[in-house]
């Protein structure tokens, strides 16, 4: 109840439902990792939006992938499409509309039609690798994704870490690729 309450949202949304009713969801063979309420080494969607907080969140965290992906919808604060679920790829490092809303989100996400849109990240028998996981884990790839040498996710090297690790060194090497970006623009 606590975390509907730090929500502000109905019990009969796919997010108030997940909320109040689960710990989280744990889908293709623990692909994402959809929050809820919290449990069993999935955060609560109040906790991991630091919720609550004085007005909405700019975007609203709602799942994580097993490579330390993030899918929040957005509130604005992304700049993409307002109450759209946007994805944060290990593999671009930066933000993208998923053109769809929450509850559609989850639906695809349990009926295995995201399969085709993560297929670039899979490799042969990630089911059994994934599968063998803790909820709080994830893989890290090493060299990641978003570098040239670790684009073929079938040949890099892969291990069990924290998800909560994972999750920082991908905000880590996303905020240093925007700040050379940016360095990059301004130089003449």
């Amino acid at each position: 109840m606590r975390v509907l309450e730090a929500l502000q949202v109905t019990a009969r949304s796919a997010l108030g439902a997940l909320a109040l009713n689960t710990g989280g969801l744990v889908v293709d063979h623990g692909w994402f990792r959809i929050f809820g309420g919290g449990g069993e080494g999935v955060p609560d969607l109040a906790s991991v939006n630091s919720l609550p907080a004085s007005g909405p969140p700019p975007a609203l965290l709602v799942a994580q992938d097993v490579l330390g992906g993030q899918f929040a919808i957005d509130g604005g604060g992304l700049r993409l499409n307002p109450g759209a679920v946007c994805y944060l790829g290990p593999d671009t490092l930066t933000w993208g509309d998923l053109g769809i809303g929450h509850g559609q989100f989850v639906f695809s996400a349990i009926e295995g039609h995201l399969a085709e849109a993560f297929a670039d990240l899979r490799w042969p028998g990630w089911e059994e690798e994934v599968s063998a996981l803790a909820p709080g884990q994830g893989i890290t790839l090493y060299p990641p994704p978003f570098s040239e040498e670790g684009r073929d996710i079938g040949k890099v090297h892969r291990r069990p870490a924290p998800m909560e690790e994972l999750v920082l060194f991908y905000a880590d090497a996303a905020a240093q690729l925007n700040e050379r970006t940016d360095r990059e623009c301004r130089t003449p």
